[in-house]
This record gives structure tokens, C-alpha cells and sequence, in this order.
């Protein structure tokens, strides 16, 4: 029995929204000119924090963007599912797919989210009430009486993960497979692994792929600065984040999304689609002891799908939050399978950790590398800590030189998730 020949997917699309830029054409020119997208928060005043930096969005505005037929749900949503609507949108928009372009039964969602922050004014009255003053305990009694009835009643609709997908699918009509990835930083490229699994076995003829968090906020802010090591070098700023160097002290904190619809490639060509690049394996799996063996295993499995050598591979796109440990896991699991021959290029000291956004932000700028003919530096790299082995890509932007690149992304519990993608050639 001859097997039918296998599905091919293809990028045929990006939106993108940053602190470095929010079109495909601004974020590209940040990213050649060196452009740093970190510095001293704006929202809100950041002093009592040890780390008062961050990669905001300016001036982002929802109601400018989303379609008029749709602005009326902004309300019930939440900043960081407001940026996955609007993303979803720019990446439909620049793919060329309008509401019932593709039958709604064959085109669905793979979308990266985790639980929103609430906004302090949504539980602020209700805790107050419920309290007997500033440091004290919630009576747990007076908030069932009194505080509940003050919480809005679309409160939990407003942050949880699966919303920006639920909003998605709804403005497009979106009938198809519909799943919400929540592993964190590790979140983005899963979902474009699972869309690119359900393109494989025929489930769907396109994937909107995207990501999307917010986390400067105050709530946010204050849990990571207690939980998570973020610098505390505010002195720096756009430099502080500091990806496999021998002076990294920690990373800084994101907001924004990223996502592009993966289209079956006879599906792209029947369209005249234009194609950023193919997607061309996947794989996940966890390192928990965070050493580097169980990503360098997940990278191997990656490439062995897509049918890849080292050889083949034009740069390695890390996650480099410049978190010494962190980084030194994964330039383990990645020095592993390339050693120092094979260029690494880590674009999260630019715009700062994104989440569950990041993963398909750093896999943007490899995509319009590939595109273009050019990769960027890394920034804020200038020396490597002793002994790191990789050989990381900073300076200016060099010529993309071979056809394949090979996306890492790991989070602080060993999660990991690796994609290779291919320059698209007819």
C-alpha cells in the first residue's frame, strides 16, 4: 500500500506587537538597527520594586485596531487577551485571510496563554471592605457578605488563558480545532508544534498559531520580583539583560504577542499565498534536573523529523533570559548538538520575557531572517561566562547563509519545546 505523500505546513503570515515594534516591517527594523525595547517602567510607578525595569508596548490601543463589529467585547477583556485578539488580527490580516475565506470547519486555533493578572481595581474594593486595614487578614466571613457581591461579575471571563482563543475563533469564525497552551515560556512553540501535528494528519487546512501576556502590572511585577530572578541592575536599562554573558545578573519582564497562520502548503498555493517559511519538525520533552541532556535530546528528536544535520543549520534562536543558571542549561542542551560551530542568536534582551507570548516573538525575528536574507545580533553580549559552550551571534547583522533554523525554547522547570523551520524556496 503506497502511503499518500505527507502534509507540508507553511507560514504564510506574522503579526507582531512589542515594545521593539508592531508591524512585521517596524519590528524587523528594531531588530537590524540594535534597537533596545527594555527600560524604566512608564504604567505605573515602579520605585518600591527591585526591579523597575521592563519591555512595554506604547500607546497600545485595542479600539484602533480591532474590527468595529467586535470592539463592544473589549470591555470583558483583559490587556494581555485584548494584545492575542489584536495579534490574531495583524497575523489574519497580513496572511490575506478574511472571516470566511476558508471553510470554518477547516481552519481553527493553537494559541499560547496563562492566567491573566488581575487588574487591582477589579478586587480592590471587595478586599478593603473585607479587611480590617492595611496589612491585615481578609475576613474570609465579611468577604462572602460583603466583598463577592462588589467583584464584576465578568471578573474571571476577563483573564482566563483559553479567552484569547475563545475571542479569536468567534471574530473569525473559526470552527476547526481550537486548544490553549499554558507550560509558560515553553507555551508558544508548543502550540505551534500541536497546529503543526492537527495540519499534519488532516485535521484542519489552517492554524492561526499565536501567543499573547502582559505582565507589567503591578500584581505581576510584585510576584516576580519575589518568585523569579530579575535584575536588579535598573542602572542599565535597554542593557540589562545580558544572554550567555559572564556579566548576566537576571532578566527583565515583557508584554506584547506574536502569531502567524500555518497553512497546509496546496492550501497556500491555491491562495497565491505569499510564504514566509516551512515548518519542518517538532518536538517536546523535560529536562527537570535543568541540566542540558533532556533538551539536547528534544533538539536531536526536532531535527531527526525534519530531516536535518547540524551542517544544515544557519543559527540556533535561544531563549537567553540572562538568568546565569538558566542560560547555562541551555547553552548545555544546545552546545550538546552544535557545539560551537553552529551561531546562536538570542533576541529576548530586546523586548524582554514575553511568556507565553515569547516563544513565537524570538521565532519571528528567525522567520523574517530567513525571509530577508539577514540575521541580527544578539544584544547586551559582549564577553561569555568561562566555559559556556556555544558560540553566540552578536554585532551587526550577517548574511543568512543556510537554509534552516532551529528555535529553542525552556522554561525554569525544565519544560522544553524545539522547532526547525525552513526557508522557503519553490
Amino acid at each position: 500500500m503506497v502511503e499518500p505523500p505527507r502534509r507540508r505546513a507553511v507560514v504564510t503570515g506574522l503579526g507582531v506587537i512589542s515594545s521593539i515594534g508592531s508591524t512585521p516591517a517596524a519590528f524587523r527594523a528594531a531588530l537590524e538597527a540594535g534597537t533596545p525595547g527594555v527600560a524604566r517602567i512608564r504604567a505605573f510607578d515602579p520605585t518600591p520594586l527591585p526591579c523597575q525595569l521592563a519591555g512595554e508596548v506604547p500607546d497600545f490601543s485595542a479600539r484602533a485596531v480591532v474590527d468595529k463589529a467586535y470592539r463592544k467585547t473589549l470591555n470583558a477583556m483583559s490587556r494581555p487577551v485584548q494584545m492575542g485578539l489584536v495579534v490574531s488580527q495583524l497575523a489574519m490580516q497580513d496572511a490575506g485571510l478574511a472571516k470566511g475565506t476558508v471553510t470554518p470547519e477547516r481552519i481553527g486555533i493553537s494559541f499560547a496563554s496563562v492566567m491573566g493578572a488581575t487588574d487591582i481595581d477589579d478586587l480592590a474594593g471587595a478586599s478593603k471592605r473585607s479587611s480590617a486595614g492595611a496589612r491585615q487578614a481578609v475576613d474570609m466571613a465579611v468577604w462572602g457578605e460583603q466583598g463577592v457581591p462588589e467583584v464584576p461579575p465578568m471578573w474571571m471571563l476577563r483573564y482566563l488563558p483559553n479567552m484569547p482563543a475563545c475571542h479569536a475563533t468567534i471574530a473569525f469564525d473559526m470552527q476547526g480545532p481550537s486548544n490553549t497552551l499554558i507550560p509558560n515560556d515553553a507555551a508558544g512553540v508548543m502550540a505551534l508544534g500541536e497546529a503543526f501535528r492537527i495540519l499534519r494528519r488532516g485535521a484542519a487546512d489552517v492554524m492561526l498559531v499565536g501567543g499573547s501576556e502582559a505582565k507589567v502590572n503591578p500584581l505581576s511585577m510584585t510576584r516576580f520580583n519575589t518568585f523569579y530572578p530579575l535584575t536588579r541592575r535598573n542602572d542599565l536599562g535597554g542593557a540589562a539583560v545580558r544572554p550567555f554573558d559572564e556579566a548576566a545578573s537576571g532578566s527583565v519582564l515583557g508584554e506584547g504577542g506574536a502569531a502567524f497562520p500555518l497553512e497546509e502548503l496546496e492550501h497556500a498555493k491555491a491562495r497565491n499565498a505569499t510564504i514566509l517559511a516551512e515548518v519542518v519538525g517538532f518536538a517536546a520533552g523535560v529536562d527537570r534536573a535543568l541540566a542540558g541532556p533532556g533538551l539536547a535530546r528534544v533538539i536531536r528528536t526536532a531535527m531527526a523529523e525534519a530531516g536535518v544535520q547540524p551542517a544544515d543549520v544557519d543559527h540556533v534562536n535561544a531563549h537567553g533570559v540572562g538568568v546565569p543558571a538558566l542560560d547555562r542549561f541551555e547553552a548545555n542542551g544546545i552546545g550538546a548538538v552544535f557545539g560551537r560551530d553552529v551561531p546562536v542568536f538570542a533576541p529576548l534582551s530586546r523586548f524582554g520575557n514575553m511568556g507565553a507570548a515569547s516563544g513565537l516573538a524570538e521565532l519571528a525575528c528567525s522567520l523574517l531572517a530567513l525571509k530577508h536574507g539577514t540575521r541580527p545580533g544578539t544584544l547586551n553580549h559582549d564577553a561569555p561566562y568561562p566555559g559556556c559552550p556555544i558560540t553566540v551571534h552578536a554585532g551587526a547583522p550577517r548574511p543568512v547563509t543556510k537554509p534552516y533554523a532551529v528555535k529553542v525554547s525552556c522554561t525554569d522547570f525544565g519544560q522544553c519545546a524545539v522547532v526547525v523551520v525552513k526557508r522557503w524556496e519553490e
